[in-house]
């Protein structure tokens, strides 16, 4: 009986996982689709509001409780616009001007800067001669991604692509700062996504005269991709995230990042036609090999064997 139990929580785990992949990797696709009918401020605002009432309708279900230190809501302040108001703002705004499956990869970036910040800002952490390897050649991957040589002026094309690496250094901030003040404090994680997420949603209706006024053309398609965006990839996504971490932990759970990309490439070549030039599928190649590195997943003088990531 333990036994079956333990196999359905270990599937119904994987499931979740993979589900936080295609959704959080599907995000891109449904920006770049609700650009045809709203503004990227638009797109923003409604994806914090649609996950905030989706996690506040999980935390009333499941009678989760709110912490009652002050200090705590200040915190998520400072979370809630670095790990929402600004990324979301930035990628949506980007993908006015470059591909939904290009800022798919350069939110794989996310990592790389996180490993920067959380050694050289926050001083939570310390980086060993492989993880500063990681992040070295996460940079450079990241040079090859945007290729300078093929610009002779600042263009759309890379304003957008600096937004996207400005978005993920944003998610960076936001994961070394919640490690440092959060992350020691008793709140479920389904209260920490609510707060996270309905923090940002209140700063966004505070905003809703300069952000969210304006035409609006809401076709099927569009309509759908912003309830997706926000009910799913805000909402739902950060419960499985959840679910995900207490089953197998915060090393394998971060593993998401290697699918997002592969899934948003996917999605923009097959249902928008997107291409790729032959240095962003490379340069995305050396971030995740980074990344590996700066989560010690490679090691210096270490093989790799069949039970490493288990």
């Amino acid at each position: 009986m333990n036994d079956a139990l333990s196999g359905a929580r270990k599937y119904g785990a994987l499931i979740q996982f993979l589900l936080m992949g295609l959704v959080w990797g599907s995000s891109f696709l449904f920006m770049k689709v609700a650009l045809d009918g709203v503004s990227y401020t638009q797109i923003a605002w409604s994806r914090e509001i649609l996950g905030a009432l989706t996690l506040g309708l999980v935390m009333l279900i499941g009678r989760q409780r709110l912490p009652r230190t002050p200090i705590i809501y200040l915190h998520f302040v400072v979370i809630a616009v670095a790990n929402c108001i600004i990324p979301h703002l930035l990628f949506a705004w980007a993908e006015q001007h470059i591909s939904s499956g290009l800022a798919g990869i350069y939110n794989s970036v996310t990592p790389i800067a996180t490993a920067i910040l959380v050694a050289v800002a926050f001083r939570v952490e310390t980086l060993n001669r492989g993880q500063i390897f990681g992040v070295l050649l996460g940079l450079v991957g990241v040079v090859v991604i945007i290729a300078p040589w093929q610009f002779t002026d600042v263009t759309a094309d890379l304003w957008g692509q600096l937004a996207c690496i400005a978005a993920a250094v944003s998610y960076g901030v936001a994961i070394a700062y919640t490690r440092k003040f959060v992350s020691n404090q008793p709140i479920s994680g389904t209260a920490v996504a609510f707060l996270n997420i309905g923090t940002a949603a209140v700063i966004m209706l505070l905003l809703t005269p300069l952000l969210a006024l304006g035409p609006v053309s809401l076709t099927v398609p569009v309509a759908g991709s912003l309830v997706l965006l926000g009910a799913l990839g805000t909402g739902l996504a950060y419960i499985w995230n959840i679910a995900v971490l207490r089953a197998w932990g915060p090393t394998s759970v971060s593993t998401v990042t290697y699918l997002i990309p592969v899934v948003a490439v996917i999605l923009g070549f097959v249902v928008l036609g997107e291409t790729l030039s032959w240095h962003e599928p490379l340069g995305a190649v050396l971030v995740l090999v980074g990344i590996l590195y700066t989560q010690e997943r490679l090691k210096f003088g270490a093989r790799v064997s069949a039970a490493d990531g288990q």
